[in-house]
């Protein structure tokens, strides 16, 4: 068995915040020993939050002191497989109708001069 330490126990704090709401939900006719065991329950669930923030400080911490510095290599290998290549071609019928409507315009100058 483990030995007990002051770490393993609630703190002051804990201890009278799981009190105060023990007593705030406090039933008519509820003794004293079922509000002590309310207020236990509550303390193990205040300590069991504390934990978990905690470990999700300590997890966001190892994830900001992690290098983030990006070698060329890496880049090269991201680039290739996270960016689409996207190919633009133009159509020539645009280009064929500007000629076609010039050539009409110098046709019925030339047809109207005659």
């Amino acid at each position: 068995m483990t030995a007990k330490t002051k770490y393993d126990q609630p703190s002051e704090e804990t201890r009278e915040q799981a009190l105060q709401i023990a007593k705030a939900i406090q039933r008519p006719g509820q003794t004293k020993e079922q509000t002590k065991l309310v207020s236990q329950g509550i303390q193990k669930g205040i300590e069991i939050y504390k934990k978990q923030q905690k470990a999700k400080a300590r997890e966001l911490d190892k994830k900001r002191k992690k290098p983030t510095s990006v070698t060329s290599d890496d880049f090269d290998k991201n680039t290739n497989n996270d960016i689409p290549i996207v190919i633009y071609k133009q159509s020539l019928l645009p280009w064929m109708l500007l000629g076609i409507s010039w050539l009409a315009v110098l046709l019925f100058y030339l047809a109207g001069n005659q």
